[in-house]
């Protein structure tokens, strides 16, 4: 799991999002990045953390917050995660798993029993000089605006 730590540099990164655009911790710079890593596009549990980022888009948008959304799914399944949510932030389509390890979000999870490697539901907030200023592993979906910006 992350060894990343508050204060630690954010790893540098590059991948594509949704519609093959490559992105890179770099674009952010002078801004706060609030990089969110969840399991897969389009279930009940990530919509809603990535609806609750959405509906409170305006808020982030006023505090100099960016947003980013990664996941290992396709690209063709986060254009219609985005698209049928209306997400006005990118999504990674880090199939290659690059950016997920690089955090250190990769690993062994439990679901009904069943062991597996995925990726950990996990939150790192950015500075805008790049540095960790905060990491949520305990995300709650509904609320997860709040965990950020600590209202």
């Amino acid at each position: 799991m992350t060894t990343l730590k508050i204060g630690d540099k954010a790893p540098n990164f590059s991948a594509k999002d949704q519609d093959g655009n490559t992105i890179s911790l770099s674009d952010y710079k002078g801004k706060k990045l609030v990089l969110f890593f969840y399991p897969k596009a389009s279930t009940p549990g990530c919509t809603v953390e990535a609806c609750n980022l959405r509906d409170n888009f305006e808020r982030f948008k006023a505090l100099n917050y960016d947003i980013l959304g990664v996941s290992a799914d396709s690209a063709r399944r986060q254009t219609n995660f985005k698209t049928k949510n209306e997400f006005p932030f990118p999504l990674l389509a880090d199939e290659d798993k690059e950016v997920i390890e690089a955090f250190g979000v990769w690993g062994p999870k439990k679901f009904m029993g069943r062991e597996y490697d995925g990726i950990h539901r996990t939150t790192f907030v950015i500075d805008e000089s790049g540095v960790i200023e905060d990491i949520i592993s305990k995300v709650k979906t509904k609320a997860h605006t709040s965990q950020i910006l600590n209202d």
